[in-house]
């Protein structure tokens, strides 16, 4: 199967972290004899200055035509771009992993947890208002979005370690928390063979730091999801290694969860783990959606030429204690990508 993957370069360091990750991809699909093509599509700040909007008609019907979407970070048009194609494409659930890595700064060695946030409900829908110096923002939670992503969090759960904590804060939020939680019980007896708990927020955000590797899959409500996310990557050693999926029913988007960096762009020192680690997921979901071994062999073989690449620990960014340029780490780890195939 030829797969259509949209690529959105992004701004700041997208670009660059952009060319890394063509260039590990164009080794895996050498290696493996993959088919697929980048289609480029653009959104974001720069893209805005250009033409006038952060997301132009033909870059969603290129979303649109593809199998899957990698896309890099992208600056203050970040809601009229990635939440606007979560709600347009309904992205239900986004997908953060947590994972310690060789040579990372994780707090401890043994760290494998997914945070599973409801992606299009809750605060960040953008129901507000302003009245008489009165600002109110409205928190919708459906029975619908908690049951898929309730759902989603137990079937991963069964591929994982099978346990399942549900977050929320029904003590203080009984309504909407509260419909949450009683759905994510309801939905727990369907998955027998999964442990379930429940934690309120404030004690997970606790935990998470307390007893990280005791934790499997978490699944939340999306601001909730939001924060714990980022503090569970820093856990791992920061948003830098962190990537994420938005994925709903027929497609999906992965992409770092950091920000682009303006800081540093252009200087050839952003790490390019987190969109590399973002491609490995998409290949992982397009294996699974369609029953391509390759694809999740594809996914398989991404991870384990990072971890190597760490391990060996010759060639890093900055950020990880080195001196090579993203380039120059890029070419690194899709060299170890062509020996560890070369031995299998």
């Amino acid at each position: 199967m030829n797969y259509k993957i949209a690529l959105i370069r992004g701004d700041g360091i997208g670009p660059e972290q952009a060319d890394a990750t063509i260039q590990v991809l164009s080794t895996l699909k050498d290696v493996l004899g993959l088919d697929f093509e980048l289609i480029e599509a653009e959104a974001g700040d720069k893209c805005k200055e250009e033409r006038g909007t952060p997301l132009p008609d033909e870059t969603i019907e290129t979303l649109r035509r593809s199998h899957a979407c990698l896309k890099g970070p992208v600056g203050e048009t970040a809601a009229d771009v990635i939440v606007r194609l979560r709600q347009m494409f309904d992205l239900y659930a986004n997908v953060r992993p947590a994972r310690s890595l060789p040579n990372t700064p994780s707090l401890k060695p043994n760290i494998d947890l997914v945070i599973v946030r409801e992606n299009t409900e809750g605060l960040y829908k953008g129901y507000e208002y302003e009245l008489n110096g009165v600002a109110i923002a409205l928190r919708v939670i459906t029975r619908r979005g908690c049951e898929r992503i309730a759902r989603y969090a137990f079937d991963l759960a069964r591929r994982r370690r099978r346990k399942v904590v549900a977050v929320h804060k029904a003590n203080v939020m009984r309504v909407t928390c509260g419909l949450f939680a009683k759905t994510c019980r309801e939905i727990s007896r369907d998955y027998p063979e999964v442990s379930y708990s429940e934690m309120y927020v404030d004690a997970m955000a606790m935990n998470l730091i307390r007893n990280p590797e005791k934790f499997d899959v978490i699944v939340t409500t999306n601001m909730f999801g939001d924060i714990l996310s980022d503090e569970a990557a820093q856990l791992v050693g920061g948003l830098g290694l962190a990537p994420a999926a938005n994925i709903g029913e027929n497609y999906a988007i992965f992409e770092p969860v950091h920000g682009c960096a303006p800081d540093i762009a252009g200087k050839g020192i952003a790490n390019p783990i987190s969109m590399i680690l973002s491609a490995a997921m998409m290949f992982e979901w397009l294996g699974t959606r369609h029953g391509d071994e390759k694809c999740l062999l594809a996914s398989k073989l991404l991870n384990e030429a990072i971890a190597k690449t760490l391990e060996e620990g010759r060639v890093l960014t900055p950020d990880l204690g080195g001196r090579s340029t993203t380039r120059e780490f890029g070419s690194k780890i899709a060299t170890v990508l062509r020996q560890i195939r070369s031995r299998n």
